[in-house]
């Protein structure tokens, strides 16, 4: 297992992962940040290098062994062997502690299957579309409310955040969300009063995340707005636009379909190892 400090590599990674793209999209994402400040506090796990097979995005530093929120990693493989083997060198992952892994390939989650079944540790697996959008100018120019207008999240609303994120409500969920308003590019609409009536988030892999609208500002075309935005300022910025969709969200898959962006073929899964020790699911 190498972990990859050099500019120059990791300027070489991200290139490398442009040309696997979508599958590389989570690990793509995490490299982007890392190459412009690394403002998630990641590094890149590789197997070998240059001619990787397999590698893994992951928080640097020690984190808590409860907080599987902030303890995510995202993986891509060119060789499935070879992945099995990079998540078994020790010290890889903190098999002990409550963490993600996710990608878009079927065999991250069967080799945590495996290795966890070695290792009698529960996991609990999530399944998710993926949409891309393959060119954002393409979106109509979203037309506003005249009493609607663009902003952005503060740490003033992460309890907001924190209250109506499905996942979220409890202590952990908040320094996550905190994080995000903190470190990632995020958007919001606000009603005349300043207050946020609609949002989308983005984390440390570029994935957009936390969509959601207000019951009583909902069937306005809101957070139709907001991904159209959300995309423009993404794609300004070179990132790709992504997300991941819960498989009964069929209104949201609806609306993505909509404004053009793909479902990618398979599924995206985020395997959660030990969720006795963090929450029930991501």
């Amino acid at each position: 297992m190498l972990i990859l400090t050099c500019p120059a590599q990791l300027q070489r990674l991200e290139g490398a992962l442009r040309r696997s793209l979508p599958l590389a999209l989570p690990v793509y994402g995490a490299v982007l940040n890392i190459n412009r400040g690394n403002p998630g506090e990641l590094e890149v796990a590789v197997d070998s290098w240059p001619d990787f097979s397999a590698v893994l995005a992951r928080r640097s530093g020690e984190m808590p062994v409860d907080d599987c929120y902030r303890n995510m990693h995202a993986a891509f493989y060119r060789d499935v062997g070879a992945y099995r083997a990079l998540l078994e060198t020790p010290g890889c992952l903190p098999w002990d502690a409550a963490f993600h892994v996710f990608g878009l390939q079927e065999g991250v989650a069967t080799v945590s299957q495996a290795i966890a079944g070695a290792k009698g540790i529960e996991l609990e697996v999530s399944e998710y579309y993926t949409y891309v959008h393959p060119d954002p100018n393409t979106i109509p120019e979203p037309r506003l409310d005249p009493d609607v207008r663009v902003g952005s999240l503060s740490p003033a609303h992460v309890d907001l955040l924190n209250e109506t994120w499905a996942y979220g409500g409890n202590a952990r969920s908040r320094r996550y969300l905190a994080e995000l308003v903190e470190r990632f590019p995020n958007l919001c609409l606000q009603d005349g009063a300043g207050q946020p009536i609609c949002w989308n988030l983005t984390n440390h892999f570029g994935t957009g995340t936390h969509g959601y609208t207000l019951p009583a500002h909902r069937r306005r075309g809101h957070m139709q707005a907001v991904i159209a935005l959300m995309a423009r300022r993404a794609q300004a910025s070179g990132f790709p636009t992504f997300g991941h969709t819960a498989l009964g969200n069929r209104p949201m898959q609806r609306l993505q379909e909509e404004l053009g962006h793909q479902r990618l073929p398979g599924l995206c899964r985020f395997i959660l190892h030990n969720p006795g020790l963090g929450m029930a699911k991501f």
